[in-house]
């Protein structure tokens, strides 16, 4: 199957004088068939920077933004499909023997 790759902004801190945001918590998921994987991180800003105030911005302006500064898409995802890969073909089993 295709791994489908979902990003989503959970909520973010903001400066209510100003209205801009300065942190946005993020999750990247990951999903084939019956496998799934996920990362969970936040990212900040200086206030002021981003300039898209709270009441306007959109959820894919604040990924783009995330991406921006310095989170890697393409490692995230890669990371993600890794993980799946793991699941589907592990290497390392927990158990006892008897």
């Amino acid at each position: 199957m295709t791994i489908a790759y979902n990003w989503t902004i959970s909520t973010t801190n903001y400066d209510v004088a100003t209205g801009f945001i300065n942190c946005a918590h993020w999750t990247a998921s990951a999903v084939d068939g019956d496998y799934t994987a996920s990362i969970y991180s936040t990212c900040s800003w200086a206030d002021g920077s981003p300039t898209i105030p709270y009441a306007d911005v959109t959820e894919s302006e604040v990924l783009q933004w995330v991406w921006d500064s310095g989170v890697s898409k393409d490692a995230t995802e890669a990371a993600l499909a890794q993980n799946i890969e793991l699941q589907k073909n592990p290497v390392t089993a927990t158990g006892t023997p008897w």
